[in-house]
């Protein structure tokens, strides 16, 4: 066979069959679908029950009953402080697990082909437990030692939110373009200076995004933290909820919706100026 007729089976080779052995997408696929087939099986979904009159009913009843928010100029003055704790917790929790997760992302990960990294097995397994355990569980075993208020809130929302963010830093460090920090290393200069001057350069739009879209997360995170004692809006809405004080606990989702969107909009426009 000629050069020129292999090169020509190389460019227009066919994909393989549907179902060959080699197809790994639609292997992937087939067990997606098995799993969720399995999934339906093994739930005991009650859609009769789900689907009665009389339980839309009662839910048409809920729902009504929190289309009336109490909007007393007493309750409201409660609520705004809550509301800024709330936004306090999420924004220093996501600051915090930012800044430390960044460190934990540079022995987690393999910057180049001679890079030894001795500590990226254990250094990830360290990121996996972190984002492994729920922020419901780091804060109810931060109350113990901090006491019920925000405090162990914002260190519950730090911690999990430092395995997330590792991990993404650490994908983004090893994917960053290596010319740069290649040309540096050809010249001798240490292994910092050049994460400062190549790689953190070409990637920190990419990890500014990363850190606003987790603070997103972490607004709604922070929300039901408070469920357990954590403080802000989500002490309030366990509180009142629990009371069935419906127009006071529409009021606290009121807050939280309001709160989110302005941190989803704030977000939004801060990362189309950093794709710029």
């Amino acid at each position: 066979m000629t050069p020129e007729k292999t090169a020509a089976n190389e460019v227009y080779r066919l994909p393989p069959p549907l179902f060959h052995a080699r197809c790994v997408a639609c292997w992937m696929v087939m067990a997606l679908l098995v799993l969720t087939v399995l999934s339906f099986a093994s739930l005991d979904l009650q859609w009769r029950q789900f689907l009665a009159p009389q339980a839309w009913q009662k839910m048409g009843k809920f729902v009504g009953e929190l289309l009336a928010p109490n909007v007393d100029a007493a309750f409201l003055r409660k609520l705004w402080p809550a509301l800024l704790e709330t936004l306090a917790m999420s924004a220093l929790g996501t600051l915090l697990a930012a800044v430390f997760g960044l460190l934990l992302a540079l022995p987690a990960s393999k910057t180049h082909a001679g890079d030894p990294a001795y500590f990226k097995t254990p250094t990830r397994l360290v990121l996996n437990a972190l984002r492994s355990i729920p922020e419901l569980v780091w804060a109810a075993l931060l109350l113990i030692a901090a006491g019920l208020g925000p405090l162990a809130g914002t260190l519950a929302l730090a911690l999990h939110t430092t395995g997330v963010l590792g991990r993404l830093f650490a994908e983004s460090i090893e994917n960053a373009p290596p010319e740069a920090a290649f040309a540096l290393r050809l010249r001798g200069v240490a292994a910092g200076r050049v994460f400062l001057y190549a790689t953190l350069q070409q990637i920190l739009p990419q990890l500014i995004s990363y850190s606003l879209y987790r603070w997103e997360n972490n607004i709604r995170a922070a929300a039901v933290l408070g469920v357990v004692g954590a403080g802000g809006l989500g002490q309030m809405l366990a509180f009142h909820l629990g009371l069935f004080q419906m127009a006071e606990t529409s009021s606290v989702l009121v807050a939280m919706l309001m709160l989110v969107a302005g941190v989803d909009a704030a977000s939004y426009v801060a990362r189309r100026m950093l794709s710029r």
